[in-house]
């Protein structure tokens, strides 16, 4: 990641922003018109947290300035410009996460959870060593839970609901340690991805049960992403980047025009069986960006169309964005047509390190 000139990207729990971090401050962006909102050039930083589309940010430094550690949670104001509180802590801050109630900070050993209004300490997790500063958070008050990792030699992860500040469940997803976790919007589901990188893995957070199992491909990768398309209960789709460069999209259940089956969310069978049974509807979008670049995707938006129609209309449709280590943000259009076939059209593209406040995509 040296020559690459974003250090963190980010999208907030609506959907609506992003925001980046660079060797030379950070940006907000909105995602509808692709607008820079906010920038601010003081320093490089590694994390740049959005609570929703409010003005709260919570920013850590890379600590290449003696005045931006990367053991301080500065919680920022944009529309005042100043620091509202400062949170010290003995060991480099690895990941934060937010919702409207708590507020989690991810240390290698250690994870905080906060009331994010007093930021009185809730609870403290000792954690196995994460230097990765891996966790999955579902910002929804209805199902806030927190996901990680529980080994460092095999798969398994911790759900903990932080409203109630209490274990929810262990689930063993992988031999292999865990390299990704994503939690949907309403904390229904949760998708694991190993360090070998070649199945991806979607359990119910309810009742620890796996759902689906997914074959990305036959050889190991590093998948950088997993995200969910937005949704209360069941998200249609599931998506991934990895270093081949390449987009998977993920079917959770049938084809619009199929029945869906649930047979296999419901038997406890090997990950050998499982695996091979599994009805992965699966699509790839080739060359999305160079092989190893690291890359930060979001299913952005959801539409459903009638399936009445001719085989050639468009029952599903889904706006992609994805936002690249290399400085780029791009926006892909995925459609499936009554007759399960796919396509994927690049809408937008533009330069997220040239972008000015007054300039529109």
């Amino acid at each position: 990641m040296a020559n690459q000139p974003i250090l963190f990207a980010s999208f907030n729990q609506d959907n609506s922003c992003f925001a980046i971090g660079t060797r030379g401050g950070f940006k907000i962006f909105d995602c509808n018109t692709g607008r820079l909102l906010y920038e601010r050039a003081a320093g490089a930083f590694i994390i740049v947290e959005m609570l929703f589309s409010s003005s709260l940010l919570a920013i850590v430094g890379a600590g290449e300035q003696p005045s931006l550690s990367p053991r301080r949670l500065c919680l920022f104001n944009t529309v005042t410009g100043v620091a509202l509180e400062e949170l010290n802590f003995l060991t480099s801050i690895l990941a934060v996460r937010m919702n409207k109630k708590r507020l989690i900070v991810i240390l290698q050993e250690k994870t905080f959870i906060y009331d994010i209004n007093s930021l009185k300490i809730l609870d403290t997790i000792d954690t196995v060593p994460n230097p990765k500063g891996l966790c999955a958070f579902s910002p929804s008050l209805d199902g806030s839970f927190l996901a990680l990792p529980a080994s460092t030699t095999k798969g398994s992860l911790l759900v903990y609901n932080v409203s109630d500040l209490r274990l929810h469940c262990e689930i063993d997803a992988h031999r292999s340690p865990l390299a990704v976790l994503s939690l949907s919007s309403g904390g229904t589901h949760i998708a694991t991805a190993s360090e070998q990188g070649t199945m991806v893995r979607v359990h119910l957070v309810a009742d620890a049960t796996k759902s689906y199992s997914f074959r990305r491909g036959s050889y190991p990768s590093n998948i950088f992403s997993l995200s969910f398309a937005p949704a209360e209960e069941r998200p249609d789709i599931l998506l991934a980047t990895s270093s081949s460069g390449s987009v998977h999209v993920f079917s959770l259940g049938s084809p619009p025009h199929q029945r869906s089956s649930g047979l296999l969310g419901s038997i406890k069978v090997p990950h050998t069986v499982s695996d091979a049974l599994d009805p992965a509807q699966h699509c790839i979008l080739h060359r999305a960006v160079p092989a190893g670049l690291r890359s930060t995707t979001l299913i952005r938006k959801i539409e459903k169309f009638d399936e009445t129609a001719t085989p050639e209309h468009v029952v599903l449709r889904a706006t992609i964005s994805m936002i690249t280590y290399g400085g780029y943000f791009l926006e892909y259009v995925y459609n499936v047509n009554h007759q399960n076939k796919s396509s994927w059209t690049l809408e937008r593209e533009f330069n997220l390190l040239t972008a000015e406040t007054s300039s529109v995509s």
